[in-house]
């Protein structure tokens, strides 16, 4: 295939009807390296937000069980975008995830939010380090691939267009992002976890963080009372990472075979194998959560092994 034989593809199907075929190019194939990058950057952002880092501080979940965590998450999504949002494990990976949800207290804002996060932060990732952006279809079917995942999830007044997510992401930041101990310490616990990936762990601690802390904007940083890297250092990082951008457009074909988050070697929880429907965690005690709607679509039980089951 030629260098955009993917693009090609992508823009020949319909954003409105053919977005999870899109997406599912677009992250497993075009760009799963900075999908997969974006999707952890979107996550770790919401920390900043009180309301989101005390309550994952509280369940102890993401700083006594990290890699867990991130491989339950990492799986749940994939799950939903490899066999689709209708199909039997889509509906048992929903019903999982709206179980665990529905344990906390989360409001309907919150989760608005983080949904925003995944709906725009990997354009904006892939708009500055990818090998080319998004075209205007994708960014279509990306939104509506979202919007969908929404729905599932019980989520109202789901912003309509791309440029609605990101004033929804931009204005909510603005409004909440405030420094709280319990979501530094995830944060915290998130970065230590980010050391240890390939080929992370072959360089210093320190240095893997500072490249981390390059990625941040300062309001971010602010949040976490991170120290702000210098101007130059940011260039030097950032600048990294938009040649190896340039690497892949010119020095590498389009990958063939998909390649999902379950054949991710960053994940280490389940070396044999997983089942969808017990995959995350309940809490002990379940404190009194926002009333939100139903999900738009009960899901069907399954019971199937999950992708990675063996």
């Amino acid at each position: 295939m030629n260098r955009f034989a993917l693009r090609d593809r992508t823009d020949s199907l319909d954003a409105v009807t053919q977005y999870e075929d899109i997406v599912r190019i677009l992250t497993t194939q075009e760009f799963p390296w900075d999908i997969t990058q974006a999707l952890s950057f979107a996550l770790f952002r919401t920390y900043a937000v009180p309301s989101i880092g005390v309550l994952l501080h509280e369940t102890r979940e993401f700083n006594e069980r990290t890699q867990k965590r991130y491989d339950d998450t990492v799986l749940v999504l994939d799950a939903i975008l490899e066999h689709g949002i209708a199909s039997p494990v889509g509906h048992s990976a929903f019903r999982r995830m709206n179980q665990m949800h529905g344990a906390y207290a989360i409001s309907n804002d919150d989760m608005r939010y983080v949904l925003s996060t995944f709906a725009v932060c990997p354009i904006r990732w892939v708009g500055e380090f990818g090998w080319r952006p998004f075209t205007s279809n994708e960014v279509e079917a990306w939104t509506h691939y979202y919007r969908e995942m929404g729905r599932h999830m019980g989520i109202q007044d789901i912003p309509k267009t791309h440029a609605d997510f990101v004033a929804y992401l931009d204005g909510y930041e603005a409004k909440h992002f405030a420094f709280d101990a319990r979501g530094q310490a995830v944060a915290d616990s998130t970065l230590e976890l980010l050391t240890t990936f390939p080929p992370s762990h072959l360089a210093p601690k320190k240095l893997v963080k500072l490249f981390a802390r390059t990625l941040m904007e300062d309001a971010l940083l602010d949040a976490f009372h991170y120290p702000r890297p210098s101007a130059l250092t940011r260039k030097v990082f950032r600048s990294a990472l938009q040649l190896r951008g340039k690497f892949v457009r010119y020095a590498l074909p389009p990958r063939e075979v998909p390649k999902f988050g379950r054949e991710s070697v960053n994940l280490r929880t389940y070396p044999k194998g997983y089942v969808v429907e017990e995959l995350g965690t309940f809490p002990k005690t379940c404190p009194v959560h926002h009333h939100r709607p139903a999900p738009a679509e009960e899901a069907a039980p399954a019971s199937a092994q999950g992708a990675g089951g063996s």
